[in-house]
């Protein structure tokens, strides 16, 4: 555009000349106009070109911005989805966690429930002092007054002591999902030793009155698949050995109702 912009001034001086038409001072005048017209356009092309190359650089930025952006997109996209599997599998955790403490809930009624029942169906005996109901988190236990049940140094079961047992063993016998363990106990007073050809120790002793428990209440109906019978002489003390009333109470027969559960898994920590 300059070039021709030069080409017309060129021709138009030319005209003017032979023509004479025009002043030299006006011809001065016009040229100089033509070139600060000439010196505009040339500014403004400079401008234009650096706005270009501005413009350009604007665009590189801005695709490297948009290429920065679809890279975050990616990870937000990843990181999004990571959070949508932790959320489900938090759910399914708290899922989990709702059913087992539902089913913690139920077993706690059904076990109060139960120690309830047991009570109430020896609540006669508990009042005379002829027994016990305690209540653990996975176990109901029973301990018998052994004075009830045992002559001293003897295993053989009394007659008083069958009639109490037989009804614990009738109370027994609604609790198809418990094992019965028969625990005897002793106090530290060795076995006499006119006895001793039949109870060397406390640890016979023990073991020989738990298993006649167990043989009775399997007479009684309770069945024997569900009965283990153990001894644990005077090492399981409830009380002081010091005191005649310590000792007493150390001579007792104890009965563990235990969950099945419970008790394979004890059984396989023992073996």
């Amino acid at each position: 555009m300059i070039r021709l912009l030069r080409i017309s001034i060129a021709v138009l001086t030319a005209g003017f000349i032979v023509s004479g038409c025009v002043s030299s001072g006006t011809f001065n005048k016009m040229e100089k106009a033509k070139n600060d017209e000439i010196a505009a356009l040339q500014q403004e092309k400079a401008a234009l070109g650096q706005q270009k190359i501005n413009l350009e650089k604007q665009n590189a930025d801005l695709k490297q911005q948009v290429s920065s952006l679809e890279q975050q997109k990616v990870v937000l996209d990843q990181e999004k989805a990571a959070l949508q599997q932790e959320k489900a599998a938090t759910q399914q955790q708290v899922g989990s966690l709702e059913q087992e403490k539902a089913s913690l809930m139920a077993s706690n009624q059904q076990r109060q429930k139960q120690y309830e029942e047991l009570v109430q169906g020896l609540s006669k005996e508990v009042e005379k002092g002829q027994l016990q109901v305690k209540q653990y988190k996975n176990m109901l236990s029973v301990d018998l007054a052994e004075q009830i049940f045992f002559d001293s140094g003897k295993a053989t079961l009394k007659r008083e002591g069958k009639e109490v047992l037989k009804k614990v063993g009738d109370a027994l016998k609604g609790y198809e999902n418990k094992i019965i363990r028969v625990v005897g106990h002793t106090d530290n007073v060795p076995v006499a030793k006119s006895l001793q050809a039949t109870f060397p120790s406390n640890w016979e002793l023990s073991v020989a009155r738990a298993t006649n428990v167990v043989r009775f209440l399997q007479e009684v109906g309770v069945p024997p698949e569900r009965m283990i019978a153990s001894g644990r002489a005077e090492y399981d003390p409830v009380a002081t050995n010091e005191t005649p009333e310590g000792r007493q109470k150390n001579r007792r027969i104890e009965i563990m109702l235990i969950d099945k559960n419970l008790e394979s898994e004890m059984t396989k920590t023992g073996s």
